[in-house]
């Protein structure tokens, strides 16, 4: 999304009206959503939930300053070379299961999840079909198994740091016509065994999760 493109006269000479390069601004949908992400499907702690509050206030307040404020924020390539692809790496996968909080139509959801880690640190890949088409959703890795609180709390590189990326591993993503999505998001840390499963939700209704999976170390 850009700021609308305006011309000036030039200050020094007459001449041919110049014009002035766009400048890009983060979308206040998107800033939204993140905002949203990042206070609505938070753990059960409170410091935790205080650090995701910071940081939606802080992209809130910032959008207007630029894409430069969210300078390390990777949320995804759907074209990225998959983790299930990544040479030289470790790759587990699991298979996502609908949880009772997903809203309504999306009872047909199903999908597969990677987490590969070598070299260059750990990538995921989310694949999922039954979505709504032309929808938005979001994904992150959590630190306790579907079985405990539909995954708990985020994972974190480094606990208790900040509640986005690059210290949280975070998925953006829209689904096809066809109700498909997937995407695949870097992060230059392996997560060892502490990322042990994957939630997906919609950007609009970030409470309501629509399934969990488990990696299978």
């Amino acid at each position: 999304m850009y700021h609308r493109t305006s011309t000036h006269l030039s200050p020094s000479a007459p001449g041919p009206l110049r014009r002035r390069r766009p400048r890009p601004v983060v979308g206040t949908a998107l800033v939204t959503a993140l905002a949203a992400f990042l206070t609505g499907c938070g753990g059960g702690s409170s410091d935790h939930a205080a650090a995701e509050a910071k940081t939606s206030a802080s992209a809130s307040a910032h959008a207007s300053d630029g894409m430069d404020d969210m300078a390390g924020m990777a949320m995804g390539d759907p074209s990225a070379t998959p983790a299930y692809k990544m040479a030289n790496a470790s790759v587990v996968e699991g298979t996502f299961k609908l949880l009772d909080t997903r809203p309504p139509g999306l009872d047909a959801v199903k999908g597969t999840a990677w987490l590969a880690q070598g070299p260059k640190g750990a990538t995921v890949t989310v694949k999922l079909t039954g979505l709504k088409p032309g929808a938005s959703y979001m994904a992150h890795l959590h630190a306790q198994h579907c079985s405990a609180e539909n995954g708990g709390e985020h994972f974190q590189f480094v606990k208790g740091g900040p509640a986005k990326p690059p210290n949280e591993v975070h998925l953006m993503f829209e689904a096809d016509k066809t109700g498909t999505g997937t995407t695949t998001v870097n992060n230059d840390r392996k997560t060892g065994k502490g990322a042990v499963a994957i939630v997906v939700h919609p950007s609009d209704a970030l409470d309501n999760r629509i399934a969990c999976a488990d990696f299978a170390f």
